[in-house]
């Protein structure tokens, strides 16, 4: 298959449009620092998953703000050291300092002229509104866990995405699932029947960093290291 088979590519956005393991990271960095510890970026991000991952299948319904702010206090749990509920709050808050990836959207723009553009994400609508300032394109839909009340990788998301992509006359066919990670996007979608398109963007980094392994062996129809790759691949496309 090609590329200029499909009509929609829906996105995943924190990791694969928002670097936010670096934002993860540097929010955590100082909190850790103040109580004398300097875990490695990767154990950081690692444990983050873990809890991460736990407090969304606890409290699926919980909006990713307060779910963070849970999660900091797991991770002071974890680290035995305190998280003051303002230093919880703190981190809920840094999403909107989250970086987007140098080229996603430059990327996205481009992409715009050719596909209908959707996000498919786990986090709330306040919290994908501060992020989506940075990716400076209109996105046709938007679909959060906030909508949804889950977060992938639940099987539900992506129905709820489908269903509503469908009422819009779009076939499951003709829908490219973009994303990074294996274990929210890539797994649950191929069971479902999509075409999914790896965005590696962990490609020189051992490891998960903050999401959880995948659940089973999974084999993208496509894979580019960065969101730049896959439009310079459909640009050729268009040459052919």
């Amino acid at each position: 298959m090609r590329l200029r088979d499909f009509d929609v590519l829906t996105f995943d956005c924190y990791g694969t449009l928002i670097d936010w393991e670096t934002g993860i990271y540097a929010a955590l960095k100082p909190w850790l620092e103040n109580h004398g510890l300097a875990p490695t970026p990767g154990t950081v991000l690692e444990t983050f998953a873990e809890h991460e991952a736990t407090q969304q299948a606890e409290t699926p319904t919980m909006r990713y703000a307060e779910l963070l702010a849970t999660v900091h206090k797991r991770l002071a749990h974890h680290w035995r050291i305190p998280s003051t509920d303002a230093e919880a709050e703190t981190f809920a808050r840094s999403i909107a300092d989250w970086p987007a990836f140098p080229d996603s959207a430059p990327a996205l723009q481009y992409l715009k002229q050719h596909y209908k553009l959707v996000i498919l994400s786990n986090v709330d609508r306040l919290g994908f509104m501060a992020s989506n300032r940075k990716l400076q394109v209109a996105f046709d839909a938007i679909y959060t866990a906030e909508d949804i009340g889950s977060y992938k990788p639940e099987p539900r998301n992506f129905l709820y995405m489908l269903e509503r992509l469908a009422a819009q006359g779009v076939a499951s066919s003709r829908i490219l699932h973009t994303a990074q990670s294996l274990f929210h996007d890539h797994v649950p979608a191929m069971a479902l029947g999509l075409a999914t398109c790896w965005i590696d963007r962990r490609h020189a980094q051992a490891g998960y960093g903050a999401t959880l392994p995948p659940a089973s062996e999974v084999h993208p129809l496509f894979r580019f290291e960065s969101l730049t790759a896959l439009a310079e691949a459909h640009r050729h496309e268009r040459t052919q």
